[in-house]
């Protein structure tokens, strides 16, 4: 199952660890934290509207555009910002399911009704496997 999670830079280390976990069980995953990675390095001390705005930065846009859109599944971890949540419309819009793993401070309003909440990682990993091919 091809999945790609949706999360903020402060999940960085959950998002890494989900990763490891879910291909580790024979998933591809999309990760937005590997591929900024390879294309920035791991220096988080740069210019980020002169990136957003550069090619490089569009690039990133469209990859993580196609990785929520184009997916079999998506990941939410919370809580994150305005950018995980477009993801995460995104993918409802184009009719990719959304598991969803809630935590404390997670500020979603209505629109959490896009997502299937799990209060832990392992009720997520069970859930997955139900429906994984």
């Amino acid at each position: 199952m091809k999945i790609y999670i949706a999360s903020s830079w402060k999940n960085q280390h959950a998002v890494e660890m989900l990763t490891e976990i879910l291909e580790f069980r024979g998933h591809a995953l999309i990760s937005f934290v590997r591929a900024a990675v390879e294309a920035e390095g791991r220096d988080t001390k740069f210019d980020l509207d002169s990136w957003i705005a550069s090619d490089n930065g569009f690039d990133k846009f469209l990859y993580d555009l196609r990785g929520a859109t184009q997916s079999d599944l998506v990941i939410y971890i919370g809580p994150s910002g305005t950018d995980a949540w477009a993801e995460v419309g995104a993918a409802y819009q184009a009719g990719v399911p959304i598991f969803g793993l809630y935590s404390k401070g997670e500020q979603s309003g209505l629109m959490r009704l896009m997502v299937r909440w799990f209060r832990d990682y392992q009720e997520l990993l069970s859930a997955l496997e139900e429906i994984a091919p």
